[in-house]
């Protein structure tokens, strides 16, 4: 039989431990690695760039994209390696230099099989009064420079205007952030 010292430092350790290993709770922000919120949008760096089972180059490529300024979801960190989402819900590791700040979104991607006739709406303003200065076809990324929580300032080739931001994948709902 231990001592109540001895079994008071074993349930400290244990709670220690347990507090340790807790994961949070859904849809809580967690800070990990960097100190950066987990999950996060960011943008592939790279215009090559390998998608990998685990976090590390020992691991199998299982995807490959090819496009830089696609935007991406990190949603896990470890060491230099960050666990990706895709538009599509593909996921895999990447390495972090392959990653960038910057903000991008993907117009309505839940829409690509939806037709020909299916835009986003590109406005002049951030209000749905705003005049249609661009109708964006579902799966085109654009560059986000600001959202208000509604509305994001995006950017597509040389056209730029306000994009509601519940028809994009690449910003949070309700999230407000500037560049």
């Amino acid at each position: 039989m231990k001592s109540p010292a001895a079994q008071a430092r074993i349930v400290a350790w244990v709670a220690v431990v347990l507090a340790a290993t807790t994961l949070p709770a859904v849809g809580e922000v967690t800070k990990l690695t960097t100190g950066l919120p987990i999950p996060r949008f960011v943008t592939l760096k790279a215009k090559k760039v390998n998608l990998r089972v685990g976090p590390g180059q020992d691991y199998a490529v299982s995807w490959r994209y090819l496009k830089a300024g696609v935007p991406v979801e990190i949603t896990q960190e470890f060491e230099n390696w960050r666990r990706i989402r895709d538009a599509d819900g593909a996921e895999g590791w990447v390495f972090h230099s392959l990653l960038s700040g910057d903000r991008g979104a993907i117009a309505a991607p839940w829409m690509k099989t939806k037709g020909p006739d299916i835009f986003v709406n590109m406005r002049s303003d951030a209000r749905d009064t705003g005049s249609i200065v661009a109708k964006l076809q579902p799966g085109v990324v654009v560059k986000l420079d600001e959202c208000n929580g509604q509305w994001c300032h995006a950017e597509a080739k040389d056209v730029e205007g306000w994009v509601s931001q519940a028809e994009i994948w690449g910003a949070y709902p309700g999230e407000a952030f500037t560049k």
